[in-house]
């Protein structure tokens, strides 16, 4: 057990959670709203530390006691109840130690934001499209067994069903930070169902999770933004193709456009394009942290490399494998109907062990 080492790194945390503590309620901090949300996250990590902190020094409390009684003591019933007790904390204190190391690793701070994801068919034609509508279908269930809104911003269907391309919001908690893992190409090998023949085709579909950008992570220039308005497109009602509430956004500066047609209103389109936009111009910046982390570790999940391979959906065999870390399930019909968490934990799970080899803590 290293408890010297930690308990030596967890020392100055108290003064710090005090400070803190004190500048979140100070008004001149509270008025700088980057500053404040900024101390607000710290103050959360750093009170979850405290909490692993004075239950793991509380443990080692324990230890010591359990111990002390098992060398002096020569009543039997007691010398067993310590024996039990140190037993336990044996097995409790590393895991403890565990989860304080990962505690003390600066965790991706974009993992509390909501997430933008867009689903695009990739090589296989209307069958890539189809996929692309499968997956979109197996995420809006996740998101739904976690409680998170989903929120459509713009859509282009397939022409056999599916999407050439969906772009969906999701809000909720720690979005970004589990389902930045999905990002990469989702290859699916089964029979079309354009197929007549029977037999079995590799098709592709890419997914993009972009954290989504809070206003004060961005700060756009109105000159900077060119507005187009048009005719929404597809179904939606009676006012679809009949007013110009459409939206399209163009940054002048580096180009990047974004359009949303999913609501009725020309405002409510326009403030969910705006929110697209910011967090497309905010995800170049991010794609250089990703770069930098994805250089020094191997098997990282979230390199924001929308060409890598992640995984593979094979519907003969009903197995996923996901390459990244040479996981492979057999639950495929469950996977697709939003039961993916298991798969996300292993990756999870991954990233937290090269996390703690690159810290070397």
């Amino acid at each position: 057990m290293a408890e010297k080492t930690l308990v030596e790194k967890l020392e100055g945390l108290q003064h710090k959670f005090e400070e803190i503590s004190t500048l979140i309620t100070d008004p001149s901090v509270i008025s700088d709203q980057k500053r404040f949300v900024k101390l607000n996250k710290e103050y959360r990590e750093l009170e979850d530390l405290l909490t692993a902190r004075n239950a793991y020094e509380l443990a080692l409390s324990h230890y010591a006691e359990a111990k002390e009684i098992l060398n002096s003591e020569s009543d039997a019933e007691m010398r067993e109840m310590a024996k039990a007790e140190l037993d336990e904390l044996e097995e409790r204190i590393p895991q403890m130690e565990e989860e304080i190391k990962l505690l003390l690793i600066p965790a991706d701070p974009e993992d509390n934001k909501n997430a933008i994801v867009e689903i695009r068919g990739g090589t296989g034609g209307d069958e890539a499209a189809i996929f692309a509508g499968d997956l979109f279908k197996m995420y809006t269930r996740y998101c739904e067994s976690k409680g998170w809104k989903v929120e459509v911003t713009n859509v282009s269907e397939g022409t056999s069903g599916g999407f050439k391309e969906i772009i969906f919001t999701v809000s909720g908690d720690k979005v970004y930070g589990t389902l930045k893992y999905e990002s990469g190409v989702h290859r699916v090998q089964r029979v079309p169902q354009t197929e007549t023949q029977g037999r079995v085709h590799t098709s592709a579909a890419t997914v993009a999770v972009l954290p989504e950008a809070e206003e004060f992570d961005i700060e756009l220039k109105e000159s900077d933004v060119r507005v187009d308005t048009f005719c929404s497109s597809g179904a939606g009602g009676q006012s679809v193709n009949t007013t110009y509430s459409a939206i399209r956004l163009v940054h002048i500066p580096t180009g990047i456009t974004v359009q949303c047609q999913d609501e009725k209103s020309q405002h409510k389109n326009k403030a969910k394009a705006m929110i697209e936009l910011r967090s497309r111009i905010y995800a170049i910046e991010h794609q250089k942290y990703l770069d930098e982390i994805g250089s020094k570790r191997k098997t990282m999940v979230s390199t924001g490399d929308r060409s890598a391979k992640i995984r593979t959906y094979n519907y003969p065999q009903g197995r996923i494998t996901d390459h990244r870390i040479n996981f492979t399930i057999y639950n495929l019909a469950a996977f697709m109907n939003g039961d993916v968490q298991s798969v996300i934990d292993q990756l999870i799970v991954a990233e937290n062990a090269e996390r703690l080899k690159e810290s070397e803590i």
